[in-house]
């Protein structure tokens, strides 16, 4: 099923398949952070919440070499699933890095700055997702 919109062709085909996309996209990136040993993952749904995105991945590794590490490791793999990057903000300070993948954003942080900003406070009308084991 096809509908149209002046010259905007929107198929929900498409739209299922872009959503099942980005799931996939941001289980790679937890599998990644896991794999690094980042701690206290959590994904949250923030589709009905904004519109800039569908999802955030926050987690927290324990110093600024984990942090970068955790990034690494996000990007080395999803960049093997055909992701990569829009932008990527604060991979020197290694106190809050952000990495968009636009359907998605990844938030690593420190503890001391997980702690000071809460985005789990912050976007409480988002849903949090449960994370699924790995198969």
């Amino acid at each position: 099923m096809i509908f149209y919109c002046s010259t905007l062709q929107v198929g929900v085909k498409g739209t299922l398949e872009k959503r099942v996309a980005a799931e996939a996209a941001w289980q790679v990136a937890v599998r990644a952070a896991e794999s690094k040993k980042a701690a206290d993952i959590r994904v949250l749904d923030l589709r009905g919440v904004t519109s800039f995105t569908d999802y955030f991945i926050i987690c927290t590794g324990g110093n600024p070499r984990q942090v970068q590490a955790i990034a690494d490791e996000v990007t080395i793999r999803l960049k093997k699933a055909g992701e990569l990057p829009l932008s990527v903000e604060g991979y020197d300070q290694a106190e809050w890095l952000l990495a968009d993948y636009g359907d998605f954003l990844v938030h690593i942080f420190s503890p001391k700055a997980r702690e000071f900003y809460q985005l789990e406070r912050l976007w409480r009308n988002a849903k949090p997702v449960e994370i699924p084991a790995e198969a």
